[in-house]
């Protein structure tokens, strides 16, 4: 028999009612605030120009294929994605294979200055691009490589986060596998694909969806480092784009399709990732 009248429980499952239904109303009211402007874009993106600039039409237009087909052909854009694409596959790749050799000397290696080594990578997340690109734009220039791919990729390739990330990742990783590893006689280069990075999938596949957006978005150092058009990125081209409109107008609806697109990308990265992505953010496989 309950020592709780049941006067209290109906209290108690009112009092939790209520605030589950605050809870969703407030999340339901956030999701609609972030939802809005990509709901709005995509609207504008089915519009003619002039119909673009009537605020109170917010109903879908007529112009769907016809605004997407001009960006994608008349104005490049599918090639500037396409640079982006390739830019961020580079990039990724030289990421991981530079992080995940850097995280297993870090932790499985005994070296002279290796903490001091570290913390010089850490010290690195001090320095924005925007703080060190005029000696990395100088640095370009003298090699060379100013409005070249290597140029555009290779400030990218190194990342003191996906260090950091990867080296929590195998100090997580059980000690007495690794002294299996040692026995069995397993090498590094060995050791490092048949071990760590089967351990650390969950990991690695964050650390790209990561990566992968932020490659995808960058705009400074492709602004200044490439200057034929052809070669250019898409956040660019977007702002491209946003520039050819006559008479002072600017062809919002042309560039909301634009922008439709270039979120497309890193949403199906974020949708095949998801799981991952949480998991590393969560500090766990």
């Amino acid at each position: 028999m309950s020592i709780v009248p049941d006067t209290v429980n109906e209290r108690l499952s009112t009092t939790t009612g209520d605030s589950q239904l605050a809870t969703h109303g407030a999340l339901w009211l956030i999701i609609s605030v972030l939802i809005l402007p990509i709901a709005l874009a995509a609207v504008y993106s089915t519009q003619t120009t002039n119909a673009v600039y009537q605020i109170t039409n917010v109903f879908p237009g007529s112009a769907l294929v016809e605004n997407y087909t001009t960006v994608l052909f008349e104005y490049n854009f599918g090639q500037y994605m396409w640079n982006s694409f390739v830019m961020a596959t580079v990039v990724i790749v030289g990421k991981l294979v530079f992080s995940l050799l850097a995280a297993t000397a870090l932790v499985y290696y005994d070296f002279r200055f290796q903490s001091l080594i570290f913390y010089a990578i850490l010290f690195t997340l001090l320095m924005p691009l925007p703080v060190r690109i005029v000696p990395l734009y100088q640095l370009m220039a003298d090699i060379g490589w100013l409005n070249s791919f290597a140029g555009l990729t290779s400030p990218f390739i190194a990342s003191a986060t996906a260090v950091f990330l990867f080296r929590q990742q195998f100090r997580s990783i059980p000690a007495s596998v690794v002294e299996t590893a040692k026995l069995d006689g397993i090498g590094p280069i060995q050791f490092l694909a048949n071990v760590l990075i089967p351990m650390s999938k969950g990991m690695i596949a964050g650390v790209t969806a990561i990566m992968f957006i932020s490659t995808w978005n960058a705009y400074l150092w492709p602004l200044v480092a490439i200057i034929d058009r052809t070669n250019q990125v898409a956040q660019v081209g977007l702002r491209y784009i946003q520039g050819t409109g006559a008479e002072g107008f600017v062809q919002w609806n042309l560039v909301m399709a634009a922008g439709i697109l270039v979120l497309i990308p890193p949403l199906i990265v974020l949708l095949v990732a998801r799981r991952y992505l949480l998991s590393t953010l969560g500090g766990g496989e």
